[in-house]
């Protein structure tokens, strides 16, 4: 009975199996995606270069005449005025040299007047053959002398009053003076070592290196050297300090140097930054940033949409059927979020900004009606190095 009963249910479930059909697997939705729209645009082409700050004159101090440090008058690292004075000399010995220089200056003085009135008295007599030709022409030439004598008396008395004025040592620019290196006590002298240096820092230089590809590229978008002065004129220099912040006042291009460095290929070029705070400082490092261009009907993709593949650049378009398209493209210039895309796509062209990672060149996907904006920095990065 039991065995009846076993053989009757496996029938049972047999032809239920053979009634049941297996369900078609269900197709999965398209993947969703976010593209930008690529038009053209006059974009704005930035370069940027390792700088270098230095103040400009710096002024090297220097003991101009021998004698013994008596007084500093500065405090090391303020700021000086032009004519503050710095450093004072012992002015005893040279004070003394310009006493006797002016005795003698008026001893001679004195002798002037002696020689003048004896030509003055000899020459009636010598009319009337009172006293000889020789004594009247002896006179004279007395005379003569001691004029000469009183205008070298002149000279040392000034000598010896620029070699007083020598004991006080003062700034010959405005700016930063540094730490002294004498002190007081210390004998100094011309020739000696530098007392400090007094460096002008209000306007500060930006010195930097540009190749000689980027100059010739820059040149060539000129007709004419005028048109190139004028643009270099208005070029707004950017300084971008070492803890990545932006320097506040903008710059101007100063000179470019005469010639290439033979050992580099490279030009030295400098910028003139505002500094009224005294905020830059010579021997900081600074990245220079300016626009040297402004491309016309440029394209633009974000930097997420590009991918690399063995040095190659890739982007995902979507065709009007929503269909993926895998380009090849070749990248310019780092454009904020942006590439700069030299050649490969074309205006109108949808690229495919998010969900790039799964797409697959053929594939239909479906295009979020939100399009992708990409996140502005303001000011942009800035191209590359030459």
């Amino acid at each position: 009975m039991i065995k009846k009963q076993i053989f009757f249910g496996g029938c049972l479930l047999l032809l239920a199996a053979a009634g049941c059909k297996p369900e078609a697997p269900v197709a999965p939705p398209p993947l969703k995606v976010r593209v930008v729209t690529v038009f053209p645009r006059d974009v704005p082409i930035y370069q940027q270069w390792i700088g270098t700050l230095d103040g400009y004159p710096n002024a090297n101090i220097r003991a101009q005449v021998t004698g013994y440090l008596l007084k500093q008058d500065y405090v090391e690292g303020g700021r000086v005025k032009q004519g503050d004075l710095l450093f004072e000399i012992d002015a005893r010995p040279f004070q003394a040299v310009l006493d006797q220089a002016l005795a003698k200056q008026e001893q001679d003085e004195a002798m002037v007047g002696k020689t003048e009135l004896d030509v003055k008295r000899y020459m009636p007599l010598a009319s009337e053959h009172a006293v000889s030709q020789q004594e009247l022409d002896d006179a004279v030439q007395s005379n003569l002398m001691a004029k000469a004598a009183v205008v070298a008396d002149k000279a040392a008395v000034e000598s010896a009053r620029l070699n007083l004025s020598f004991t006080t040592i003062a700034s010959p620019v405005d700016g930063i003076a540094g730490r002294a290196q004498a002190q007081i006590g210390d004998l100094l002298g011309p020739g000696g070592a530098t007392l400090t240096t007094v460096s002008t820092v209000d306007p500060i230089r930006a010195y930097f290196n540009i190749n000689e590809q980027f100059y010739l590229a820059f040149c060539q978008q000129f007709t004419n050297g005028a048109e190139r002065a004028a643009y270099r004129e208005e070029m707004k220099l950017q300084l971008i300090l070492s803890d990545g912040s932006t320097y506040s006042l903008p710059g101007k291009w100063f000179f470019t140097s005469r010639q290439v460095d033979v050992n580099t290929g490279t030009l030295q070029v400098a910028g003139l930054f505002p500094n009224p705070d005294y905020i830059l400082r010579p021997g900081q490092y600074a990245l220079v940033r300016a626009k040297t261009e402004t491309r016309k009907g440029a394209l633009l993709a974000p930097q997420r949409a590009v991918t690399e593949l063995q040095g190659a650049y890739q982007v995902a378009t979507v065709d009007p059927q929503n269909k993926v398209h895998i380009k090849t493209v070749q990248v310019g210039e780092q454009i904020g979020p942006d590439w700069l895309i030299e050649s490969g796509l074309a205006s109108g062209d949808r690229v495919i900004a998010e969900g790039v990672q799964k797409i697959k060149d053929g594939m239909v996907v479906e295009v979020d009606a939100e399009p992708f904006v990409s996140a502005q920095a303001a000011p942009p990065a800035g191209g590359r190095q030459p």
